[in-house]
């Protein structure tokens, strides 16, 4: 590590403590916490020893280029041309129509001019149809959260069509899947709708409805190692700088590949992995990633290898679907008609955003109100959602990151506390995570209601940081999904306002995770045990001690590495 390298991790934990402090704005206001005595600032043992190790700690996972861009500040804005305003292609700013045609039309003419701003001036917009955003570089801006309102008045159901589950049963993947504003590519968007109509339920991620639509670019012929930045390919001709490929690997007969996500820890060996079918329909695992530079056989990647590539998993460079990249949706509120909350996993689909094969792309000052699901990344890559809220009458996942999703940023979000009682036989989960998703972040949040819902299908190298939580959800996950935790959860200066430990005191659960700086807990409601015998070698730091560890502020320490 070089010297500058070594000065920028030394102030990392001051310049991370330093952004934990700013004031949020009001809307993100964390709630009242009792008054105590303020607690000791503590350096913490696991940071230092993640800053000597920060590509490949066993526990805590590298996630300081998690979101847009690598974790980019500030979003470009679209510079193609004038701002296509909605109300110039017939939008009713006084809710007196359809206005979802002309909002489309309007976003339309911006993407087939190369992208553009989409501006939805002060006002109340009905909404009929979905808004669909499936160019790059188009942002969907609003005047503020407080001024711009869509509100929708029909479900996805009444929209698309009933959507069951491709595993089976009468659930409605409504429940986990779609919004009524959806970033998503045109021709995926297309395939999957017309599948869905068809009841033919697709796979939703990067490779298609069957997971067949890709092909190799290169072979990776040389093991690697997890937190190495280049590989070694056995030919690099298709390969060029500033490729977006996927990183695939293959399960084999033994499942060492998932021991591996769990960590390689002992009991993993000798879990039934055969018969959790949901999970192993996950794999192969798909990471997408960029090409930063190729030279000769050895190919650098933007971001370390989130695993080793050991040749029993056959590695590879692969296609994938096109993503959408650089659009976004900015400064407005989607309102769902109000409706009364479903029975759980049978949801009618009044949701939110959502950000299916989005790369890149970004919500910003966005609420959505009386949703069934709030924000739902879907096989969404290096995305940011930054504040963003969900109220109303309650929600089955406020925030929901499922299907293979990697290094999202979800930072200064707020879970308000629903406005009335949950209807009987309904479930709240909370921040969810899922389905071999890895490396996302949620950071500097106020959820008044909800849990750290870690819904099985062994989501690994996951980080919960800086957050306040009235702790009253549950995880959910089918147990033919596997386990809760794959190896690296990190839930780091947590505030637990009502002392409960399920869900945020993972220490007894997850394999070599770390659990730093969180409140004193008890065990009471839903309570867990691990999926793996024998030692899990987590670590525990700073327990009963919230905003006493340093840096405050996993993510934004990070940043600095």
């Amino acid at each position: 590590m070089d010297l500058t390298r070594r000065k920028l991790l030394g102030s990392a934990i001051a310049t991370a403590a330093g952004a934990a402090a700013l004031a949020a704005p009001a809307a993100l206001a964390a709630p009242a916490v009792p008054a105590a005595a303020a607690p000791t600032p503590q350096g913490s043992r696991l940071w230092r020893e993640f800053t000597r190790n920060p590509y490949a700690h066993p526990n805590i996972p590298y996630i300081g280029r998690a979101g847009h861009y690598g974790g980019s500040r500030d979003f470009p804005r679209p510079r193609r041309g004038p701002a296509v305003n909605v109300l110039h292609y017939g939008a009713k700013r006084d809710g007196s129509a359809d206005s979802a045609p002309a909002i489309n039309r309007a976003i339309e003419a911006a993407g087939r001019r190369g992208g553009g701003t989409v501006t939805v001036p002060p006002g109340t917009y009905r909404i009929d149809d979905v808004i669909r955003i499936g160019y790059d570089n188009v942002v969907l801006r609003g005047a503020g959260s407080s001024r711009t309102t869509l509100h929708a008045t029909r479900s996805l159901t009444e929209i698309v069509g009933p959507y069951g589950s491709r595993y089976g049963g009468n659930k409605s993947a409504w429940s986990w899947a779609g919004g009524l504003i959806w970033i998503c590519p045109r021709e995926r968007w297309h395939s999957l709708t017309d599948a869905i109509k068809a009841e033919d339920w697709p796979f939703e991620g990067w490779t298609g409805n069957k997971r067949d639509e890709f092909r190799t670019l290169a072979a990776i012929s040389a093991p690697a190692r997890q937190g190495d930045w280049t590989i070694t390919v056995a030919d690099p001709s298709r390969l060029r700088r500033g490729d977006r490929v996927l990183l695939r690997l293959t399960d084999d007969d033994g499942h060492t590949l998932l021991q591996h996500m769990a960590g390689d820890v002992e009991g993993a060996r000798g879990y039934q992995w055969a018969d959790k079918t949901k999970l192993t329909s996950y794999v192969p695992y798909e990471w997408p990633c960029r090409v930063t530079a190729v030279r000769g056989r050895r190919v650098t990647l933007d971001r370390p290898l989130p695993l080793d590539a050991r040749p029993e998993w056959r590695p590879e460079l692969t296609t994938l679907v096109r993503p959408v990249t650089g659009s976004g949706v900015e400064g407005l509120t989607l309102d769902a008609v109000e409706t009364p909350q479903a029975k759980h996993l049978l949801d009618k689909g009044y949701n939110g955003v959502a950000l299916q094969c989005a790369w890149d792309c970004r919500v910003e000052d966005v609420r959505v109100d009386n949703v069934d699901n709030g924000f739902l990344l879907v096989a969404a890559k290096a995305c940011t959602l930054r504040r963003t809220r969900v109220s109303g009458r309650g929600s089955h996942h406020p925030y929901c990151c499922r299907e293979g999703s990697h290094d999202n940023l979800v930072e200064e979000f707020a879970i308000d506390d629903r406005t009335v009682p949950a209807p009987p036989g309904t479930q709240l989960h909370g921040i969810n995570v899922e389905g071999l998703s890895s490396y996302n972040v949620w950071s500097r949040g106020r959820m008044e209601m909800g849990t750290f819902d870690t819904h099985r299908g062994l989501p690994f190298a996951d980080v919960r940081t800086d957050i306040t939580v009235n702790n009253t959800g549950s995880h959910g996950g089918d147990a033919s999904a596997g386990p809760l935790y794959g190896a690296r959860f990190t839930h780091w200066n947590v505030r637990v306002v009502n002392e409960r430990a399920g869900c945020v005191k993972i220490d007894g659960i997850a394999p070599y995770s770390a659990t730093v700086g969180i409140s004193e807990v008890r065990e009471f409601g839903q309570v867990d045990v691990p999926d793996f015998e024998g030692p899990l070698h987590a670590r525990v730091e700073a327990y009963g001690r919230p905003d006493s560890v340093r840096p405050r502020n996993l993510y934004e320490a990070q940043r600095m590495v």
